[in-house]
């Protein structure tokens, strides 16, 4: 589920219209010799670009095949369009959508083909397997990178301070004082942007799961409780931070973009933050401050099992209504989409939040900073996927609790227990037996 700032573009009648003429008849559409192809996407502007782009690369190796690219609307909308489509078997010879538990939702064993058995998936990391795949097969391609949720930090202050990155959350805690004591802000807080405020929740689960790896599945079983240890760690972070006086002082109302403002800028050290979003913010903003901007991960209690929660890229997954000689061409199309080639691609047409997850693929020279800090945890094996890629259950009123105990005005153990709650309604829709 993500809880990025949406950014959508809204795709008029009459264009569908004619991207549907020009495909054929049926969503699908195109020649039935594979020489004629179609995908689904989101219409996010950054979305339509980075396929527009890769379209445009593949032509250029394989010229007989035309690719053409329709778009749906972002959100839940576009969610009940791929089910919809799914369900009547109109579905595009292939789309593009999330990985993880909203993939699971899709029932990918009775709809999608899979792709178990091709040689490319021996190139991909083990987080997006486990994304894409069910006991009875494996159902994506990657397109797009990493992503995380963690802390960033202005590298500058630390140099200033003589200041180490921490491994434990006592010496990060250490940290953020020492920069309130210098008379900056010690960890930047944009409750103003709600959604901010679950970070440090969601992006403790590396710490959660390294404590128990099962618990994402007893949390799943209804057994797991956020009130409850390793889980309530994330809650006692955001109490911390309040109760040592470390915030800035306009943290109710801030907004995410003061919040990245303020880390280029120099004024606060650190801002737990999905990275994709600060690259993409610097880049547009703040490019002279890129290079100051860092990333650690979000630190537990255990120095050895430091690690960063990962977000995995969206895949491409292919309707069993693909068959032939057009599922021979995508076959052929996917096993491309995770060449170096490709992702060089890809990384000139969008800004990067990680590194790729397929071996072999570079990250490119203009990559931001704090992606290149990223590299090392993937390279050595410290990275495990955020809880929503394991679980479908998150209640919705999170970024609500989580305002209010990290503003003071619900302690930690009250916040969890009330989220535990909160997820109970889910758990009913999902038709759970808890």
């Amino acid at each position: 589920m993500e809880f990025s700032k949406p950014r959508r573009l809204a795709l008029g009648a009459s264009g569908l219209v004619a991207a549907l003429a020009l495909a054929g008849c049926s969503a699908g559409g195109g020649a039935n010799d594979g020489s004629e192809l179609s995908v689904y996407i989101d219409s996010n502007p950054s979305s339509i670009a980075l396929w527009d782009a890769l379209v445009a690369g593949y032509a250029e190796v394989n010229p007989d095949v035309t690719i053409k690219v329709e778009t749906h609307p972002a959100g839940g909308e576009g969610d009940n369009l791929i089910k919809t489509r799914l369900s009547t078997g109109d579905m595009n010879d292939m789309f593009w959508y999330n990985s993880g538990s909203t993939l699971k939702a899709l029932n990918p064993d009775k709809t999608l083909v899979s792709f178990v058995d091709e040689e490319w998936v021996g190139s991909l990391d083990e987080n997006f397997i486990q994304a894409v795949s069910t006991e009875d097969g494996l159902y994506g391609a990657p397109v797009g990178a990493s992503n995380a949720g963690a802390m960033t930090y202005n590298k500058d202050i630390y140099a200033e301070l003589g200041l180490e990155v921490p491994t434990t959350w006592d010496e990060f805690m250490a940290n953020a004082q020492a920069v309130t004591d210098a008379g900056l802000v010690g960890i930047i807080q944009t409750y103003g942007d709600a959604w901010t405020s679950q970070v440090p929740v969601l992006g403790d689960f590396y710490n959660v799961t390294a404590a128990d790896p099962e618990w994402a599945d007893q949390y799943t079983a209804g057994v797991a409780k956020f009130a409850d240890e390793p889980a309530l760690a994330g809650f006692q972070h955001l109490q911390d931070a309040f109760d040592a006086g470390v915030l800035n002082r306009d943290y109710a109302s801030a907004t995410y973009d003061d919040g990245v403002r303020m880390l280029a800028e120099g004024e606060g050290a650190h801002y737990p933050m999905l990275t994709q979003n600060v690259a993409e913010a610097l880049g547009a903003n703040f490019a002279d401050e890129e290079s100051s901007i860092g990333v650690f991960p979000i630190p537990g209690d255990d120095a050895a099992s430091n690690g960063l929660t990962v977000w995995m890229p969206n895949g491409v997954y292919v309707p069993q209504t693909t068959e032939g000689a057009k599922l021979d061409a995508v076959k052929e199309f996917l096993a491309w989409l995770v060449t170096p080639e490709s992702c060089a691609i890809q990384g000139s047409a969008t800004t990067l939040g990680g590194p790729f997850i397929v071996d072999g693929c570079d990250l490119p020279d203009n990559a931001a900073a704090l992606v290149g800090d990223m590299q090392s945890y993937f390279d050595e094996g410290k990275t495990s996927v955020a809880l929503e890629f394991l679980s479908a259950i998150k209640g919705p009123s999170l970024e609500q609790i989580t305002v209010e105990v990290g503003s003071g005005i619900r302690s930690a153990a009250d916040g969890a227990a009330l989220y535990d709650q909160d997820v109970i309604k889910q758990a009913k829709q999902l038709g759970l037996d808890w």
